[in-house]
């Protein structure tokens, strides 16, 4: 039987690699997005992989919207072995104590709650079935401190605490719960914060020892090997992806 994922931002940037990644292992994909058209576009990229894939639409920092592309997803394929939770965004770029509370509060809404709420619903149904594999998208700002990104920051931070105490809690059980720590990488949502702040570019290709911003088909690499069987003793990590970015803080 053909295993199922769920991958949360699977519209464009890690998500879409990631699926294109896993289809070609002849993974079934459940494409969640608030965007239609590029959830509809990576539906039909796996497809010509040769894998099934659906679009869930969802706003994940809506709790019943995640519990709707669960039920989905275990309707489309009968069960979830696989979840990549990705979904995430940055903000302005602004310093903290110049960002709107609004601005706040929908950061973490989506990368924070919409994480949380994203483990609590699938975990359940992979531990229904006897385990399945999570891995959860933080950040090179979720390892160290960096400017212009307090909120974002504080969220990847707690994508960590979120992946390390799932593990304590449920490796016993034949859960396992990873997290990547990307550095600039070159996705849809990278592209439009540089394009805002065009001097932490700058800044940061100069930080990245070797000099240049990853690839979302390098993190998909990652991802998929994380997920699957070959990383069966692998639990509770956070492995960073950056270039060297993080090595020289």
């Amino acid at each position: 039987m053909s295993k199922a994922a769920i991958i949360t931002g699977g519209g464009s940037g890690l998500g879409k690699a990631t699926a294109l990644r896993l289809a070609e292992e002849a993974v079934n994909i459940a494409v969640v997005d608030i965007d239609e058209e590029g959830g509809n576009e990576t539906v039909d990229l796996v497809k010509k992989e040769g894998a099934d894939a659906v679009f869930i639409k969802a706003d994940v920092s809506k709790v019943e919207e995640v519990k709707n592309y669960v039920d989905k997803t275990v309707e489309a394929f009968g069960s979830i072995d696989y979840f990549f939770n990705n979904a995430g965004i940055s903000g302005s770029g602004e310093y903290y104590l110049d960002t709107e509370i609004s601005e706040i509060e929908k950061i973490v809404g989506i990368n924070l709650m919409g994480a949380l709420y994203g483990v609590r619903y699938v975990a359940e149904v992979m531990l229904k079935n006897g385990g399945g594999s999570i891995v959860n998208t933080a950040s090179s700002a979720g390892v160290i401190g960096q400017d212009s990104v307090v909120t974002y920051s504080a969220t990847k931070h707690g994508i960590i605490g979120l992946t390390k105490s799932m593990v304590a809690e449920y490796a016993k059980d034949g859960l396992r719960v990873n997290a990547i720590a990307p550095g600039p990488t070159e996705t849809k949502m990278v592209k439009e914060f540089y394009d805002n702040n065009p001097k932490m570019k700058e800044n940061a290709e100069a930080g990245i020892p070797q000099k240049r911003l990853g690839t979302p088909e390098e993190v998909a690499e990652l991802v998929a090997f994380l997920l699957t069987s070959k990383a069966q003793y692998i639990n509770g990590e956070v492995i960073r992806i950056d270039g060297g970015f993080t090595n020289t803080k």
